[in-house]
């Protein structure tokens, strides 16, 4: 199952393309923090795809590390 079908499996972005997806979720306005253990990303709260980012994460976050 590639990274894409696994992170976005059964949300409203499940079938999308990868053009509507970078779109739709990748070119939003967001502050971005770097520290030596962590990169913190935070949304403006009126974000419409809270929810399916919230998701997609907790899913990255169980692909193995393969590198």
């Amino acid at each position: 199952m590639l990274p894409r079908q696994h992170c976005l499996k059964k949300i409203s972005l499940a079938k999308a393309t990868v053009g509507r997806i970078r779109l739709n979720l990748l070119k939003l306005g967001a502050r971005i923090k770097i520290s030596c253990r962590r990169i913190i990303i935070a949304i403006a709260g009126a974000c419409p795809y809270q929810d399916i980012l919230s998701i997609a994460n907790k899913r990255i976050k169980t692909i193995p590390n393969t590198g």
